[in-house]
């Protein structure tokens, strides 16, 4: 099993010093059967006064810090070490009862699925959309999921999106293109109007070294799908893959706005509104070394594909920053 190390920066600069609110931050990987945390490290400048550690209901890691001082900048660095294991998605791990689709869920698998399967942004438009992968009715659940996956990856245009909030699926379609938090979301609309619990998730990419196009690593945004057999399986509409072979999970949800990296609140005017920069790198252990911000290509902008949701909101005013 690779061990990758990842390293994300953000940094938030202001034209005076201004006062901070409460942030809350999901930056630290999951533990979970595929992937665990061998390493963890945050650093936030200025200090906290303090930093709680918790799980919240679906088991996701979150730091909130509480501030006591004004500052020009704010910046939050996490870095971890990650023993990383990927796993394909197979049929033949498919239970027997779920290989074709319509299935049903155990009646013991229903407390922890209910909120999965809920209908998400129902729309005619996504119904008839998905009809074609629903031959029938029916289908192959490993050729449906596969197929689905590939076809947004191959028919949608992947673009960088930096407004906050996430598309609705129905404007997706429409516009044939999304960031990667939309095309997830189509995705999970899509399945879960034909009760297949489906879920966000929020984390990481890693790509290839010689990918200069990525410089090792982003944030991004894929779905996992409960199928009975495997249990929970990635798939990744942006890159029409399935599996978790370059995927790091950190934040499972129901839907988006309760998996976002970071978010938090400032006080100050609106002429004092941050520029905000972000650096992520993703390499394996084979490939670390010494680097800084230079090396990882720190850029003035919400994020490479529109994952980065930061959102920090101008407490004076209650305006969004």
């Amino acid at each position: 099993m690779p061990i990758l190390t990842i390293k994300h920066i953000t940094t938030y600069r202001y034209n005076k010093p201004v006062a901070f609110g409460e942030h809350r931050m999901m930056l630290r990987p999951r533990d979970d059967d595929d992937q665990k945390v061998i390493e963890a490290e945050l650093e936030i400048t200025p200090s906290p006064k303090q930093l709680a550690w918790s799980r919240d209901s679906f088991g996701n890691h979150v730091a909130t810090a509480q501030f006591g001082r004004r500052a020009r900048e704010l910046r939050f660095v996490s870095s971890i070490r990650l023993d990383h294991a990927p796993r394909d998605f197979r049929a033949t791990d498919i239970e027997n009862s779920a290989r074709t689709y319509p299935f049903t869920y155990a009646p013991e698998e229903w407390p922890d699925l209910e909120c999965f399967i809920q209908p998400l942004s129902p729309d005619p438009a996504i119904d008839l959309w998905s009809a074609a992968f629903f031959r029938d009715g029916s289908a192959d659940t490993h050729e449906l999921l596969g197929d689905m996956t590939r076809t947004i990856r191959r028919t949608f245009k992947h673009v960088a999106r930096h407004e906050k909030g996430i598309q609705a699926p129905a404007s997706t379609l429409k516009l044939g293109s999304g960031s990667c938090r939309d095309l997830a979301v189509l995705m999970m609309a899509a399945l879960r109007a034909r009760g297949i619990a489906a879920r966000f998730v929020s984390g990481y990419l890693h790509m290839p070294e010689d990918d200069d196009s990525a410089a090792g690593g982003n944030t991004h945004a894929w779905v996992q799908v409960y199928v009975p057999g495997p249990g929970w399986v990635d798939f990744d509409p942006s890159g029409g893959v399935a599996g978790n072979g370059n995927l790091i999970r950190v934040a499972v949800a129901d839907r988006p706005s309760e998996a976002i990296p970071l978010q938090g609140t400032w006080f100050g005017t609106a002429a004092d509104h941050p520029v905000m920069k972000v650096a992520v790198k993703v390499t394996t252990a084979a490939n670390t070394g010494a680097w800084d911000c230079g090396d990882i290509g720190m850029v003035n902008k919400r994020a490479e594909d529109g994952n980065e949701e930061t959102f920090l909101r101008r407490a004076a005013g209650r305006s969004n920053g």
